[in-house]
């Protein structure tokens, strides 16, 4: 199954969980203008499209335009990091923490260089939550998942 670009749209819409007049205004579009690309009337102009990628910046243009590749970058290095995490687990078969291995960092205990003088900075973050994770299938279908609440 070949996903046209009104999909790829739906997909955006989706992800964001926004209704297509919410998606209309917050890309600066008629709302009659994406009605037409979604129930494939007309395809969207190039303008169109660019206002997509403008507002969604994380969504990759060669996906959009094309369908080629993964929907964002970060969902190309997670599906990367998946990969390579299922060929260390694959006898598991099982993605939890617990199974992840942790290489301790080795330091060179006999530098001659003092590290009084070093001042080490430490900028607290915003814990994140993952709210969602997608899969894309090489024949255009994915998987979503969500944690429970």
């Amino acid at each position: 199954m070949i996903m046209e670009i009104k999909d790829r749209i739906k997909l955006i819409m989706e992800r964001e969980e926004i209704q297509p007049r919410a998606f209309a205004e917050a890309i600066g579009v008629q709302q009659s203008t994406l009605s037409h690309i979604l129930n494939d009337r007309n395809k969207p102009s190039l303008e169109v499209v660019m206002k997509i990628h403008q507002t969604y910046n994380y969504v990759n243009l060669e996906w959009l335009l094309y369908g080629k590749g993964q929907m964002s970058e970060v969902e190309s290095n997670f599906q990367d990091m998946l990969s390579s995490e299922n060929s260390i687990n694959s006898a598991n078969n099982s993605f939890a923490s617990e199974n992840r291995k942790e290489i301790a960092l080795e330091f060179n205990t006999n530098s001659s260089e003092t590290t009084d003088n070093q001042n080490i900075k430490y900028v607290e973050r915003v814990a994140k939550k993952i709210t969602e994770i997608r899969i894309f299938f090489d024949d255009n279908t994915y998987e979503t998942f969500r944690p429970e609440k």
